[in-house]
């Protein structure tokens, strides 16, 4: 029969009335999504983050040393962490988009394009699901960590109870401008004054959340150095501005490296973001180019 004449035979047959369902349906009964290879390529990528992660520590801290002239300096630990980061995003998230997109079912009757669009959904989908998985399991671990050092120090308060130790002293950041500011030359047996020492260091910690030292707390900080310390009150002021100034500097330093590692997690996120979802258009195709072999066609 020649197409024309089947063109013609199917213009002969009466159309289906007007409200009355089609044979044919127009939306697939499964979802686009092929969750089990977004799970594995998920978990691939933060098997691989966290085995990346722990050997770029003992690299790191392999390099480290506490004695001067020794070891990698700061600036080069501080830059090599960031490249790390970057390249464990590179890794973890092209093998996960990649295996995501080697194992998802084959999607037939679709546009290239939409083919295209649904492999990027999934490498995307592969780093979501491996980013909450990965921070799920660091906020466990530092959880753990912290707990462990709680109970050891209440193990070390019992200790030091049974010992007749009287106090437990916890560190804080202002522990050594305080110390800095308490010094003295001339030998005190009350030196060590446990509220005292705090006082200092809420009045520190206040002015540095407002930015500046107040003149009542400058004029009391001052009397209490010159007091404890025997400097004349010039000298105890001078003290007081210049470990202040020192403390906020400090602060500032501290401040300005948090921001910037937090940029820089911006940055490799967002590349761990799109090599995912690339490396899964490239599994995609080779998934959709593989031939089918006789023996399992038949």
């Amino acid at each position: 029969m020649s197409s024309a004449a089947a063109a013609a035979r199917i213009a002969q047959q009466p159309l289906p009335p007007l409200g009355s369902e089609t044979t044919l349906p127009n939306e697939a009964r499964s979802s686009g999504v092929s969750w089990g290879a977004v799970s594995a390529g998920a978990f691939a990528t933060a098997a691989l983050s966290l085995a990346l992660l722990a050997l770029g520590t003992g690299v790191g801290l392999s390099s480290m040393s506490p004695w001067s002239n020794s070891g990698a300096t700061a600036w080069a630990i501080g830059w090599g962490a960031i490249a790390w980061l970057v390249l464990v995003q590179i890794l973890s998230s092209a093998l996960g988009g990649y295996l995501a997109g080697r194992l998802r079912t084959k999607w037939v009757s679709l546009h290239t394009d939409e083919v295209y669009f649904r492999d990027t959904a999934h490498g995307f989908l592969v780093w979501s699901v491996s980013l909450v998985v990965t921070a799920a399991f660091l906020a466990s671990a530092a959880a753990s960590m912290v707990g462990g050092a709680a109970t050891t120090t209440s193990l070390s308060a019992s200790i030091a109870s049974a010992s007749n130790r009287t106090e437990t002293r916890v560190l804080d950041p202002n522990e050594y401008y305080v110390d800095s500011m308490l010094r003295s030359e001339r030998v005190n047996i009350d030196r060590n004054d446990p509220p005292l020492r705090t006082e200092v260091g809420i009045i520190l910690a206040n002015a540095l959340r407002s930015g500046y030292l107040a003149p009542a707390d400058n004029a009391y900080l001052t009397r209490l150095v010159s007091a404890r310390t025997g400097l004349n009150e010039n000298e105890s002021q001078k003290r007081v501005n210049d470990i202040f100034e020192q403390d906020r500097l400090a602060a500032d330093a501290a401040r300005k490296a948090v921001a910037h590692s937090m940029y820089w997690l911006f940055l490799s996120l967002l590349i761990g973001a799109f090599c995912a979802s690339f490396a899964a258009t490239i599994g995609g195709r080779q998934r959709d180019r593989v031939p089918v072999h006789a023996a399992y066609a038949a």
